[in-house]
């Protein structure tokens, strides 16, 4: 049975449980080194065999992406203001889902961590073959997870990096070691990795307050803290706030207009499972230093960057910070 989400009177960041290593896992570990050390000989080709470790080479990947639930029992989540950018998504039911991206720093403690969806396919193809956490997929996608130019790291390929908070229901419990996955930050930030840039706001613009960003039953808005220097993140009205403590801010936020249709999965209840199209073009309004700014977007293909450009064909440069980019259907 879930234990009940227990009220505290701060923010509390999930602690991971201190590891147990029981002898037979010793054991196991050795004689899977053998076996590895085995098959590099040349005494003949040793038969092909699916490997329980992610394919890729992970330790050289730009960026670390992770799945972040954001349904109120997940809330808060951990590990969001160290993310170089953050992306939300419309899922199942017209509710949102985060996928946080990582590259100049890490957080020990990133979560609660939920399952792929095929827009994160798409979407992720922007970087160099990243670094997918996530809970789970639905069995008809995990082939395209596979197939994909990304290293899938669920726990069933690295179950020592992934915990469960018993204070909290699951499956809003699931919670990544970073650490304990096959990657390093390069120490450059995801936003260089997708082609983008800092600097000077463009000319124009109009003073922008507040913007709010509605799916059919989530909602994001974002407020202008000129004190901050941040656009302060509220979800569904309330402030969206970091277990580690204080709330949620954006340097930049991206508004993408993009075309959000049915997809051919669905869940458990029936709901489909929408496809955020990332590939293509269309209108966008970049929120900085208190203002708005209107913008196209151009992908061409989806090993290409994404483009974010003025209505003249200027390049438009991010303020230095976090960037969330929120696909919102037109």
């Amino acid at each position: 049975m879930s234990a009940p989400l227990r009220r505290a009177a701060a923010p509390r960041t999930p602690m991971a449980p201190r590891s147990k290593a029981p002898a037979a896992a010793l054991v196991m570990a050795l004689l899977l080194v053998l076996l590895a050390a085995g098959c590099t000989g040349g005494g003949g080709s040793a038969p092909e065999s699916r490997s329980s470790t992610p394919s890729g080479t992970g330790a050289d990947a730009k960026v670390l992406a992770v799945k972040i639930d954001n349904v109120v029992p997940a809330r808060p989540q951990t590990g969001l203001q160290q993310a170089d950018v953050v992306y939300v998504e419309q899922v199942e039911a017209g509710l949102s889902r985060l996928l946080a991206v990582y590259s100049s720093e890490v957080p020990p403690v990133i979560g609660p961590v939920r399952s792929a969806r095929e827009t994160d396919l798409e979407l992720l193809r922007q970087f160099d073959r990243p670094v997918l956490a996530f809970s789970g997929a639905q069995s008809r996608l995990l082939p395209a997870i596979e197939r994909a130019p990304l290293d899938a790291v669920p726990p069933s390929a690295a179950p020592g990096a992934y915990f469960r908070d018993s204070e909290r229901p699951a499956p809003h419990n699931l919670y990544l070691r970073p650490e304990r996955i096959p990657y390093t930050a390069s120490g450059t930030g995801a936003v260089e990795a997708l082609g983008l840039r800092f600097g000077p706001a463009p000319s124009g613009g109009s003073t922008e307050e507040s913007r709010t960003v509605r799916f059919p039953s989530a909602r994001t808005t974002f407020t202008w803290s000129a004190e901050r220097e941040r656009w302060l993140i509220a979800m569904d009205g309330s402030p969206a706030r970091g277990s580690e403590g204080g709330q949620l801010g954006a340097a930049t936020v991206i508004v993408q207009e993009v075309t959000v249709r049915p997809s051919s999965f669905g869940d458990r209840s029936g709901n489909n499972t929408p496809f955020t199209e990332t590939v293509g073009s269309g209108g966008a309004q970049v929120l900085r230093d208190g203002r708005a700014y209107e913008a196209r977007w151009t992908r061409p293909v989806a090993d290409a960057d994404t483009r974010f450009t003025t209505p003249d064909g200027e390049r438009i440069d991010l303020a230095e910070g976090p960037l969330w980019i929120v696909y919102e259907a037109r």
